[in-house]
């Protein structure tokens, strides 16, 4: 893509310099187009849905075109049941049903996709969640705050669960489920294997639930959703927080994210991105009131 006239300022703060400025048209080539596929099943009632898009180029100012002719299904290995997803509004989805469900703890689940670019698939095992046993929040002047913003601070309590090594994707909400506020990523409610197992969430991971640069106001809702995901999904899903948040001074080279659906075509050369996953979610809300 042609991009012209991008303006480059170089800031100068010496004494005696003064700002420059200067046009520099720049051609970014498009670059390959690839099939990304965004699919994960968990144990809530209700509809379950899958996107799969189109990458577009860096300089974009479009959304992700949606793959509407791809054929769907995930199937439930351990009860030997599979499950179509029909597409329809940009996404495949499928209805269960009210009050049933896909998901099931300890089975595991294999994602088929059939494209274009040949037939792929996926595995994953969907792993147990303790409950979140309560949320607590703490109101701060800007005194008070580190962070020298006014608010609520919110802390939720759960205890991971004994006899095995979990791991567990938390997310935070600012009133409702389409406005995120932080995700960790946990081990056994630490940050390392074998050293909190059937123990409290730590401090640092139980308050990270608040924006501390934009606390939460009276009267705002603080929903937490507690997720169990496998190894390798927590791998994934840590690795594309560090390349979210990669910059600053230290910033490292930007690396590509694995994924785990893959072409099973030996006819066929193609590749798709994405990560097929799966997560038994437990859910806590409160609302902020002194």
């Amino acid at each position: 893509m042609k991009r012209n006239h991008t303006t480059i300022a170089l800031l100068l703060a010496a004494a005696g310099f003064t700002a420059c400025e200067d046009t520099i048209d720049i051609d970014i080539p498009k670059g390959k187009t690839f099939t990304v596929v965004d699919a994960w099943l968990t144990d809530v009632p209700g509809k379950q849905q899958i996107r799969i898009t189109q990458t577009v180029p860096y300089t974009s100012q479009g959304t992700a075109p949606a793959v509407s002719d791809a054929k769907v299904t995930v199937t439930d290995i351990t009860a030997n049941k599979t499950f179509n997803f029909i597409y329809a509004n940009g996404v495949y989805s499928h209805d269960p049903g009210a009050g049933q469900k896909i998901g099931e703890i300890g089975h595991v689940y294999k994602l088929r996709l059939e494209l274009k670019e040949g037939i792929f698939e996926a595995q994953d095992t969907l792993k147990r969640v303790p409950v979140i046993d309560s949320i607590a929040a703490d109101f701060k002047t800007k005194e008070e705050a580190v962070s020298g913003e006014e608010g609520f601070f919110a802390r939720f309590y759960a205890k991971d669960l004994v006899g095995a090594t979990d791991w567990y994707w938390v997310r935070s909400y600012r009133n409702n489920l389409q406005t995120r506020v932080e995700d960790i990523f946990t081990i056994d409610g630490s940050y390392a294997e074998d050293v909190a197992d059937g123990k409290d969430f730590i401090q640092p991971i139980s308050e990270g639930i608040t924006d501390y640069g934009k606390p939460f106001l009276e009267g705002e809702k603080v929903i937490v959703r507690l997720s169990s995901v496998t190894k390798r999904s927590h791998a994934f899903l840590d690795q594309v927080q560090q390349q979210i948040d990669n910059g600053g001074l230290f910033a490292k080279i930007l690396e590509n994210v694995p994924t785990n659906v893959l072409n099973t075509d030996k006819n066929s050369q193609g590749r798709v991105l994405g990560w097929f996953g799966t997560s038994a979610v437990s859910y806590k809300e409160k609302t902020m009131q002194k």
